[in-house]
């Protein structure tokens, strides 16, 4: 099996569920693995396709993260049919979150 992954997506949107979230907006990091099964001819996934995929998401109004890793999956096992499984992971970056946190995460992955 082939794995092709695009990894450190990262994404300036305002999204978020706090009123100041949607003023300021928050930094996403997102990761994406898709694996091919091995066939001829040799399996191919476009970075450019999964690149495009995530910013054009991004560009969609919400306030979760799990939405955005839900329609970002979808949309990511509609351009590559042939797919296994495909992961995607977004991490929001320094969530506004008392104390200090690196980032949360949403992952999906099937």
């Amino acid at each position: 099996m082939l794995t092709v992954s695009l990894h450190g997506i990262t994404i300036h949107a305002l999204i978020g569920m706090y009123p100041e979230e949607k003023i300021t907006g928050n930094t996403f990091e997102v990761d994406v693995d898709i694996w091919l099964p091995d066939a001829l001819p040799w399996p191919f996934a476009d970075y450019t396709i999964i690149n495009n995929t995530v910013n054009e998401i991004f560009t969609e109004p919400g306030e979760i993260i799990e939405q955005y890793v839900y329609n970002i999956h979808t949309a990511l096992r509609a351009q590559f049919p042939a797919a296994e499984k495909v992961r995607v992971a977004i991490r929001k970056l320094n969530p506004p979150l008392p104390g200090k946190v690196a980032h949360s995460q949403v992952c999906y992955e099937k």
